[in-house]
């Protein structure tokens, strides 16, 4: 009762300087700080989706195992659980910009070994320990590369377009995941693992180069440090449990696509179900990202500023009902075209979703929130990578795939009764 009276008593303070409609779409790009950033990224996630998508088909060539597809995803997630706190702490205390460069950094090195050791794998396949270990590291660089992107991002653009730039950047990094996983099927099968690491080694040393032209404008003065690093980070926890928007957000994120996702079965589907070679699995890889930028496109265009917690449910809902087609397809055009729909669907829950999380969180904030929201993030992707290598080699491929989707579902249901206020969030500017 005290909450709503207190919802009730101010309703409308700030809504009067709320824009009405969103601002025009095309204000976004005229920073040349914000374009910098966006072609910073692009050659960033290309590398990162081209790499994922060579040492899936590489491990799995070398060891014939759905478990160690599994430790893929189980050996980035690691690094991620164990640097949440110095790593949200970090971009908080620090310009972020230079801890983004010094991750994508790493990232190049991490290419240059994986380049390395696909020109020193034995046939009996103990290459891939030296794999688990390089990815290990970089699942390293990704605790901090991850977040402070996130972070940096408000710090670039004005608010009343930060919907936008969310928008903008999701449609940006889709674009890299449509031609990464395509092109990284196909030089594995041109040219080895090999030339395709020096690529990613190039694109990750590239991102870093062109961070320097990014422009920070608006940025918040950095608030005095107080306390021990675990004071500060509960102080983050804290503030994440008090708001709703923020917690069911992030959660619904973590469950849906840790109990949902089929991203790991992938090269099983290609070749056990599909019956199609490294191409093929390229090409799956990148429909779920051709639906993503489609509508990552007309979202950064034409942004919608209504209903959007009623719609972020129905767009994870359609995500998991186009998993369970999917699953149950025989035909590559059939997968296809669902993997295109379940990432479009899942386009408009980032959108929506990362835009609460930015209008909800301070700026003094921004790091530990983002770093905690990285963390469900990689849980919900490489987790869910393990929980569906080991989900397929105790129950089989398709019905863990099935299972998948209908566990997506029942996180939508849940979610929608524990979290009303989430539920009901009209727009962006309430989430403030």
């Amino acid at each position: 009762m005290t909450a709503r009276h207190r919802c009730t008593l101010l309703p409308a303070k700030p809504l009067p300087t709320a824009p009405s409609t969103p601002p025009s779409a095309s204000s976004v790009y005229r920073h040349a700080g914000f374009i910098a950033f966006l072609v910073a990224r692009l050659v960033a996630v290309f590398a990162t989706q081209v790499q994922a998508v060579v040492v899936a088909w590489q491990v799995y060539e070398l060891t014939r195992a759905p478990m160690a597809l599994a430790y893929v995803g189980l050996a980035q997630f690691l690094p991620m659980l164990v640097l949440l706190l110095p790593a949200g702490d970090l971009i908080d205390r620090f310009q972020r910009k230079p801890i983004l460069g010094a991750s994508w950094a790493v990232g190049a090195l991490c290419s240059a070994l994986l380049w390395w050791l696909a020109g020193h794998e034995g046939a009996d396949g103990a290459g891939v320990h030296g794999i688990y270990a390089v990815l290990l590291l970089f699942g390293c660089s990704r605790a901090f590369s991850s977040p402070a992107l996130s972070s940096l991002l408000p710090q670039i653009v004005a608010r009343g377009e930060l919907a936008q730039a969310v928008a903008a950047n999701g449609m940006i990094m889709r674009v890299a995941t449509i031609g990464g996983p395509f092109l990284g099927g196909v030089l594995y099968a041109l040219g080895g693992a090999r030339l395709a690491y020096a690529i990613c080694m190039a694109c990750f040393a590239l991102g870093a180069l062109l961070l320097a032209r990014v422009t920070v404008a608006h940025a918040a003065p950095m608030a005095p440090t107080l306390g021990s690093m675990w004071q500060r980070f509960g102080a983050g926890i804290r503030f994440i449990f008090s708001r709703p928007i923020i917690l069911g957000t992030i959660s619904l994120d973590l469950f849906a696509v840790l109990l949902g996702g089929v991203v790991a079965l992938l090269p099983i589907y290609a070749q056990e179900v599909l019956q199609v070679g490294p191409e093929g699995l390229g090409a799956l890889r990148s429909a779920m990202a051709i639906g993503e930028v489609s509508a990552g496109l007309y979202l950064s265009l034409r942004p919608f500023n209504q209903r959007v917690g009623r719609t972020m449910f129905i767009a994870v809902a359609v995500f998991g009902v186009a998993n369970l087609v999917f699953a149950l397809s025989t035909l590559f055009w059939l997968s296809f075209v669902a993997l295109m729909v379940a990432g479009a669907a899942d386009m408009v829950s980032v959108y929506i979703r990362g835009a609460l999380v930015q209008f909800s969180t301070p700026d003094a904030m921004r790091g530990r929130v983002n770093a905690v929201n990285m963390l469900f993030i990689g849980s919900s992707n490489e987790l869910g990578e393990f929980r569906a290598g080991t989900s397929a080699a105790w129950v089989g491929t398709v019905p863990a795939a099935v299972l998948g989707g209908l566990c997506t579902l029942a996180v939508v249901g849940l979610w929608s009764r524990w979290f009303p206020t989430l539920r009901q969030v009209e727009r962006f500017e309430e989430a403030a």
